[in-house]
Parts: structure tokens; C-alpha cells; sequence
């Protein structure tokens, strides 16, 4: 019986790994590539779209990539301890990947700016947590500065193993279409994952897909050519003000011919509720940016040249159980109603 054992043991000879270093994983990657053929219908895309929901990672979310790698150069390093600033997804699987490896994850996240389905997660495996009075981009600076001065390995995105990870990504979507996309589009925030496809697209194949990058309207610093300083949005995980990984998300969108615009949040909220309810499948708000961008631009008339044998793919990036809270706040509520069939079945619209 052959059994999926990671993207280290997958893609090893793109990695940098040796025989040295000690492979920490928890089988992440091997997500699925889904048709979103009633989101084609829908809102009547002239092209096939391919969605890659990264949320069936084991800690639910596209940074377990990054983190098997991270955690294992680190281990290879001989660290006791790993390091991040986080709005939550990176300290879940930092918090995971450290458990795995039996050492202790350390977590910087701004106060009150973290959805609970992730904070749990980090808090459950362990780690150790300071919340700190400001937004991602100070607690990121505290974080560099503590391992300048402390023997603490930094496992944000700035560090290039992520980035390694991340970008096997690219390479199942190669592998599941068996060619690249012509089109890829992702949220962006802190710009590592915009930075690790278009690395993992350049590696892997000869023709690269445009990359097409969104940015929450309020919390749009590329887009606007300057770092913000409060960046506000209901999608957290990409609720950055000066991302790490900007120039590098420049090139990809240089090198490739694409953009990087910006979506609001009701244009978020609208995609992340469509995916749910015409695809059947739960992402965290964030998650949705790039079908909000790509339906936006199709509006635009971006893809006129487009036909159904152009394939775009897109990055569903964390789960929808990652925040419970905006799921129930973007539903009807459930009416409270007597035990008697009748009564229940009127309820239920049943006639």
C-alpha cells in the first residue's frame, strides 16, 4: 500500500533537504484540485476554474507547506526554540510542527486581532503566547529583533525554508492538470505565498501562468505603494500593513504579466459565501479573496480572450472552521420553534 508521506518525501530533490536533516511532517499537502463548475455558471466565467483548498492541510491551512520544512531545518539545527508573529495561521502550525518535533514554538500575535478557531489550535499544541498591544507588522518587527538577539529560529515567511515548502503547491497543481494554469489567482498579505507559487510555477514548468494577487481594500499596501499603518478587514489572515515578502511579490507579478489589485470587504464576504453555498466548500474569509478578484475582473472583461479550454487556478487558503464566528454571523439563525412535526415542517419551508 503507498501512502502520501509529505511534500519533503514528494518533492525532496526541489527541496533543500539532505540526508542530515530530520524530516518533521504530518503528511501535509496532497490537497485536493476541485472544478468549481457551479461558480463558473454562476457568474459566468468563460474559463474552467480549478480551486486548490488548502484547508485540508493537517492543521487546515496552506502554511503546514512552509512549516514542514521550517521545523525541520530548525530541528536539523539543533534549535530548542521557533519563533513567530502571527494573526494565526502560522502559529497553529508552528505550535503543530513543534509538538511533532519535541520542541517549543513561541508566538507574538496582536491583541484581540486573531479569529479563536486558530488561537486554540496554537494554544492546544502548546505553544508559549504573549499578546502584544499593536498590529501583525510590530509584533513581526518584536519577533526579528528577539532572534538577533536570543538563539531563536524565525519561522515566519522571511524565512526561506517557508518559502521552499509553500511552493509544492504549485507543483501538485502541474501535477493533478498536467500542465500549468493560465491563469493562478491568491490572496495576498503577508505576499509569501504569491512569492512561493510563482517560484514553485518557474521551477516546475516552461509555461507559467499569469499571477493574479488580491489584497483586502483597507489593508492594501502594494496596491496603494505604501505601508499602512492600521490595515483594517474582516479577512485577518491578510490583514497586513507592510508585508515581508513585497518585492517578491512584485516580481511575480512583473515577471508573469499579472496584477495585484485589491477587493473589498463585502466583495470577500459575497465570494466566501458563494463558495460555501454553490460549492459546498468552507473557507476562512481570506480565503475567498482571489475568487472575489477573479469575479471582479471578469466583470472588467479581464478574460474576454478567454475560452473553456483556459484553466485558472485559485488558492483556498485556510478552512472556514479557522473562524466559526463569521460563519454564523453571515447566516440566517436558526428560528426556535415547538417539538411538534407540523410546526417544524412549516418552519423548515416544507409544504
Amino acid at each position: 500500500m503507498s501512502l502520501f508521506k509529505g511534500v519533503i518525501a514528494k518533492y525532496r530533490k526541489y527541496l533543500p533537504v539532505s540526508d542530515e536533516t530530520p524530516i518533521i511532517s504530518l503528511q501535509e499537502g496532497s490537497t485536493p484540485l476541485i472544478r468549481a463548475r457551479n461558480i463558473e455558471k454562476e457568474f459566468g466565467f468563460p474559463f474552467q476554474l480549478h480551486v486548490k483548498y488548502e484547508g485540508l492541510n493537517p492543521t487546515g491551512s496552506f502554511k503546514d507547506r512552509g512549516m514542514t520544512v521550517a521545523i525541520s531545518k530548525a530541528v536539523e539545527k539543533k534549535k530548542a526554540f521557533v519563533i513567530c508573529a502571527s494573526t494565526g495561521n502560522t502559529s497553529a502550525s508552528a505550535a503543530a510542527y513543534s509538538a511533532r518535533a519535541g520542541i517549543t514554538a513561541l508566538v507574538v500575535i496582536p491583541e484581540g486581532a486573531i479569529a479563536l478557531g486558530k488561537l486554540s489550535q496554537a494554544m492546544i499544541h502548546g505553544a508559549r503566547i504573549v499578546a502584544i498591544k499593536g498590529n501583525f507588522d510590530d509584533a513581526l518587527k518584536i519577533v526579528r529583533e528577539i532572534c538577533e538577539k536570543y538563539p531563536v529560529e524565525l519561522v515566519n515567511s522571511i524565512n526561506p525554508f517557508r518559502i521552499e515548502g509553500q511552493k509544492t503547491a504549485a507543483f501538485e497543481i502541474i501535477d493533478a492538470l498536467g500542465r500549468a494554469p493560465d491563469y493562478h489567482a491568491l490572496p495576498v498579505g503577508n505576499a509569501g505565498n504569491i512569492t512561493a507559487y510563482w517560484k514553485g510555477f518557474k521551477e516546475y514548468a516552461a509555461v507559467r501562468p499569469v499571477m493574479l494577487g488580491f489584497q483586502a481594500a483597507k489593508s492594501a499596501p502594494i496596491v496603494d505603494g505604501h505601508p499602512i499603518k492600521n490595515p483594517e478587514t474582516i479577512a485577518t489572515a491578510i490583514k497586513i500593513g507592510n508585508p515581508a515578502s513585497w518585492e517578491k511579490a512584485l516580481e511575480a507579478r512583473d515577471e508573469s504579466g499579472g496584477i495585484i489589485d485589491k477587493v473589498t470587504d463585502d466583495e470577500i464576504l459575497f465570494a466566501y459565501r458563494s463558495l460555501a453555498r454553490l460549492e459546498g466548500i468552507f473557507v476562512e474569509p481570506a480565503s475567498a479573496a482571489g475568487i472575489a478578484g477573479l469575479i471582479k475582473y471578469n466583470k472588467k472583461s479581464y478574460f474576454k480572450d478567454a475560452s473553456k479550454e483556459t484553466i485558472v487556478t485559485a488558492t483556498l487558503t485556510g478552512h472556514g472552521l479557522k473562524d466559526p464566528d463569521r460563519a454564523i454571523a453571515e447566516s440566517a439563525q436558526p428560528p426556535k420553534v415547538s417539538a411538534e412535526i407540523n410546526v417544524v415542517a412549516e418552519a423548515l419551508g416544507i409544504k
